[in-house]
């Protein structure tokens, strides 16, 4: 069956870095657009970046943009999300997703566990 497993997660202090990863297995990786999205304290779930199956389209949220990075290996079976300039309201539980098609635009139907991220001095 498909699963997701992310890891990298920690704790980091303002202005640090992280980089979070996502194994996947049970389907053709290469052929799935792939999301990160957080579950922050106090708010609901929130898309964070997401990449197209050939890495041409990618697509950063405004609180992400310009601080994180998005890339995957599909031989690898591995998304990952490259996080710098860190502050604390980055600080949630990070989950990758499946997408159902090679778009970015299309609905997610596959879900990690999650990886903890803190951000605090």
């Amino acid at each position: 069956q498909v699963q997701l497993v992310e890891s990298g997660g920690g704790l980091a202090q303002p202005g640090g870095s992280l980089r979070l990863s996502c194994v996947a297995s049970g389907f053709t990786f290469g052929n799935y657009a792939k999301t990160w999205a957080r579950q922050v304290p106090g708010k609901g779930l929130e898309w964070v970046s997401g990449i197209s199956s050939d890495v041409r389209v990618t697509y950063y949220t405004g609180a992400a943009k310009g601080r994180f990075t998005i890339s995957r290996d599909n031989a690898k079976n591995t998304v990952y999300l490259e996080m710098n300039s860190l502050k604390p309201e980055d600080t949630g539980l990070y989950y990758c997703a499946k997408h159902l098609t090679n778009s970015i635009a299309s609905g997610m139907d596959s879900w990690g566990k999650g990886t903890l991220v803190t951000i605090s001095s």
